[in-house]
């Protein structure tokens, strides 16, 4: 009988001018965390495809408790007990919760639906692993932890045994991040087998028993992640010394760059008052939902229903500006969400890189896109930034891993030098190579001058990057600290509302 619940063996997929898979092998036993490591475009979402039956292996072989499988689709995935949390939600939103999790699998009486026997059992699962679900809301108003634990109840309702989680955390806060945490490890405990998709190098170190590393397709390693250290790990990916630490130089302050008086929005935002000047990174921490998003939407101008005594870039009131006006007086946007905020998928890579400025003479000429200019100009990008492709600037957007999709945006931002760079999770779900690339391009921001403020749920990269922070919690700014003089459990209590200062922000 195999060791291993899971085996693929020599696994090979080409697309149009790539290799994404180049004769992967790797192996899970049963009730192991399993994690698979790798540079954006190195193979990893492509390989747990294959196996979850998305795409056809052009070469190779998927075997289940020693005995060869051919899985064609999700449903053959699920017959042979494997699941997937996608990076990207696989979820209907104007269905339940109940809804989205039966579906497919739906137990019916008498030609009827018996939603009893399911909401039962549902509730049984949520109990047991502590998900805590509602199942009568619909999805559009839960929060994306709360549709995140929809998805693991799926492939528990299912019985799923082998459970593939793609970069599980990238769109989770700290705490949401330690309970997941903490139920993928039960989950091994009871006998179910992970796959662990993430760049996160700390994550690994925290629960995964070995790991496999994957570079540009290519398998390098599986390795014990008890015996390796994370700048081992980081070097196994990137095929290089990769420095896990930001060093920046004393900030040299200079005037203010970008000043708000008294922002007020809905329940969301209460009375809000700051400045960043220039040579500086500001951050805005706290807990997600804490209106940090209503925050920068308001000075970008994506919301328009607010209050404020003045919004100012330098000395200009850009509070009743356009959003192409607010991006003319020189503010760059790495916005939130990416697909959403950041980038036409439907467009090729080209065209996402001038979407403010393709009216402006060095892409327009009387009303036409000088198209060679264009493409020129995204693969003066592609190359500075390590986008990886597969047809250069060509490339369909949509077809793009998350973290080359950030990439994008971030190249297009930095390159049109703006007086005030708003960075907005700048780095996530970018792997340790990319990181290391992101924040030397925004302290090289800071250095030369211009103000950046920086949104992260990261408290690591919140204390290392920034210069200042600025806590918020419930619409309200509770501190205003020194990122030297503070520390994780200090943020903590300012984050959970259980510590505050009187402050006046200068």
């Amino acid at each position: 009988m195999s060791k291993y619940i899971l085996e693929m063996r020599e696994i090979r997929k080409e697309f149009p001018g790539i290799v994404a898979c180049d004769n992967i092998t790797i192996g899970l036993k049963k009730g192991e965390i399993h994690a698979l490591l790798g540079e954006n475009g190195a193979g990893k979402s492509t390989l747990m495809s294959i196996l979850f039956g998305l795409y056809k292996p052009d070469k190779g072989e998927i075997l289940i408790n020693g005995k060869n499988v051919k899985i064609t689709g999700p449903v053959e995935a699920n017959i042979n007990k494997i699941g997937m949390v996608h990076q990207h939600f696989k979820l209907i939103h104007n269905f339940t919760v109940l809804e989205n999790i039966i579906l497919g699998v739906e137990q019916t009486k008498n030609g009827i639906l018996d939603m009893n026997e399911a909401r039962n059992r549902i509730k049984d699962l949520s109990d047991k692993y502590g998900l805590n679900i509602e199942l009568n809301v619909k999805i559009k108003d839960i929060s994306v932890s709360m549709q995140q634990k929809v998805e693991i109840i799926k492939m528990l309702y299912r019985e799923n045994e082998i459970l593939i989680f793609d970069e599980p955390t990238a769109v989770l806060t700290p705490q949401e991040i330690e309970s997941l945490m903490k139920t993928m490890q039960y989950l091994a405990k009871e006998g179910k087998s992970i796959l662990f998709i993430t760049h996160k190098l700390d994550e690994i170190k925290q629960i995964a028993d070995n790991c496999t590393v994957i570079r540009k397709g290519k398998f390098i390693d599986t390795v014990n992640v008890s015996t390796t250290s994370k700048e081992e790990l980081s070097e196994l990916m990137v095929g290089r010394k990769v420095s896990l630490d930001i060093s920046k130089n004393e900030a040299k302050i200079g005037d203010t760059i970008l000043d708000v008086k008294n922002l007020s929005f809905k329940n969301k935002l209460k009375n809000i008052s700051f400045k960043v000047k220039s040579g500086e990174i500001l951050c805005i921490a706290g807990i997600d939902g804490n209106g940090q998003t209503e925050l920068i939407e308001a000075i970008t101008g994506l919301i328009k229903d607010y209050n404020c005594e003045h919004i100012k870039l330098k000395n200009t009131d850009i509070s009743k500006l356009s959003i192409r006006n607010r991006i003319e007086q020189q503010i760059g946007h790495i916005p939130e969400d990416r697909q959403k905020h950041g980038l036409v998928l439907e467009y090729d890579l080209a065209y996402n890189t001038i979407l403010q400025t393709y009216y402006t003479k060095r892409f327009n000429k009387k009303g036409f896109l000088k198209k060679s200019d264009i493409y020129k100009f995204a693969d003066t990008l592609i190359k500075r930034f390590d986008i990886r492709t597969s047809k250069g600037a060509t490339t369909s957007t949509r077809s793009m891993s998350g973290g080359n999709q950030q990439k994008i945006i971030l190249a297009r931002e930095i390159d049109r030098e703006p007086e005030l760079l708003i960075a907005v999770q700048p780095t996530r779900g970018l792997d340790v190579g990319a990181i290391e690339y992101i924040h030397k391009q925004i302290i090289e921001q800071r250095d030369s001058g211009r103000a950046v403020l920086l949104v992260s749920l990261e408290l690591e990269e919140v204390l290392n990057l920034s210069d200042r922070i600025l806590v918020m919690y419930e619409g309200e700014i509770v501190a205003n600290l020194n990122s030297k003089d503070t520390n994780f459990k200090e943020l903590g209590l300012y984050m959970a509302g259980s510590k505050k200062q009187s402050v006046e922000v200068l």
